[in-house]
């Protein structure tokens, strides 16, 4: 396909499932066990249909939204993947580069193959920081340290992950990471994964060096390393909502880790109205999984979701076409918002209320 025919997400994803290498292609497109979350994740969408309004003046559009205190060109943030490195030579400098051109934020995962500081000074725009907490708890002190140094103006704690999800499909490829790629955030001993014969070479470094006993305390802990504002992210139940807003948090993430950890989780759209009324405001929700397009946007932010994220479509957008395919990609995404918002009659993100959506009887 050439550029002008690669007109949705759908399509870049086609192009880069027949470019990238199998092990690959698995590894950022499965998910865990029978992946059930992972289609629930899409198939939340197309559950709700849109009631637009008619006879209103759309002429003047501003999809920009505001997150933590900056203002972005659109709400849809790039989620946290790990190692971009996988589907182009660029790897996350190139998404970051993306991310600022178009005007939103990347949070860049712990996971990354480039370090933290060549992502930031790749791009003009915001990057925050995931954070993953290993059990040595100096190592997480020192990666929160240099994002901070690195300009980086939030960090994003992972908190659904105190074990690695099976993912079949990693185990039957023995996923291991091409011989070129390290871990670009950590030290000499921590920098590539272990050689794993009998499975996924990622499962085992979870499990070797993710620390489990992470709790709610931890937050505390957590937001004392830095003035960098703390979200939360792999939220599903209410009342984990209301304790990150309890313990300081400045936003949840709604998400389930794409499909990729408990198999069977709720749909992260479905799961969403919930945590918006458990925090009643207090804080920012956000919302990944699932987003594919323009209108599945305005759905999450109807049921009062304060930006989207999405991460595999960024994946394809750099398998196709580096910098440029991610770019593409978020413009695709930015022009079918825009798009929707005229037709349902709303000129700003403010304005997409919970009228304008209801479950639709289609299946």
């Amino acid at each position: 396909m050439t550029a002008e025919t690669l007109i949705n997400v759908g399509d870049y994803h086609r192009v880069a499932r027949e470019r990238l290498p199998r092990m690959v292609y698995d590894y950022y497109a499965g998910g865990a066990w029978d992946e059930l979350t992972l289609g629930w994740n899409e198939r939340a969408y197309d559950r709700l249909e849109l009631r637009y309004r008619v006879l209103r003046d759309v002429v003047d559009r501003d999809p920009s939204a505001v997150v933590l205190g900056r203002r972005v060109s659109m709400p849809i943030l790039i989620a946290p993947t790990a190692f971009h490195g996988m589907a182009h030579a660029d790897g996350e400098r190139a998404t970051a580069a993306a991310a600022g051109a178009t005007g939103t934020v990347m949070i860049a995962s712990t996971l990354s193959n480039r370090p933290i500081e060549e992502i930031v000074a790749a791009t003009n725009g915001d990057v925050w920081f995931q954070l993953y907490v290993y059990k040595d708890r100096a190592i997480s002190k020192g990666l929160v340290e240099r994002a901070r140094d690195a300009g980086c103006s939030a960090l994003v704690v992972t908190v659904d992950v105190p074990g690695l999800g099976r993912r079949e499909r990693d185990v039957r490829n023995r996923f291991q990471l091409p011989e070129e790629l390290g871990l670009g955030n950590l030290a000499s001993d921590l920098d590539g994964l272990p050689e794993e014969l009998s499975g996924s070479a990622l499962a085992a470094y979870v499990g070797s060096t993710f620390d489990p006993s992470l709790t709610w305390e931890d937050l505390g802990w957590l937001r004392s390393l830095s003035d960098l504002p703390v979200v939360v992210k792999g939220v599903i139940h209410p009342d984990d909502a209301r304790l990150a807003a309890e313990n300081g948090a400045g936003a949840v993430f709604v998400s389930n880790h794409g499909g990729r950890q408990l198999d069977t989780a709720p749909a992260t759209l479905d799961a969403l109205p919930e945590i918006v009324e458990a925090v009643d405001g207090g804080i920012e929700v956000y919302v990944d999984g699932g987003v594919r397009r323009g209108t599945d946007v305005v759905k999450a932010l109807a049921l009062g979701a304060d930006a989207v994220a999405v991460g595999r479509p960024i994946l394809w957008g750099l398998a196709v076409d580096g910098r440029v395919g991610v770019e593409q990609v978020l413009e695709i995404l930015r022009t079918e918002l825009d798009a929707a918002m005229a037709m349902c009659g709303v000129t700003r993100v403010d304005q997409i209320t919970a009228d304008l959506v209801s479950r639709t009887s289609l299946r």
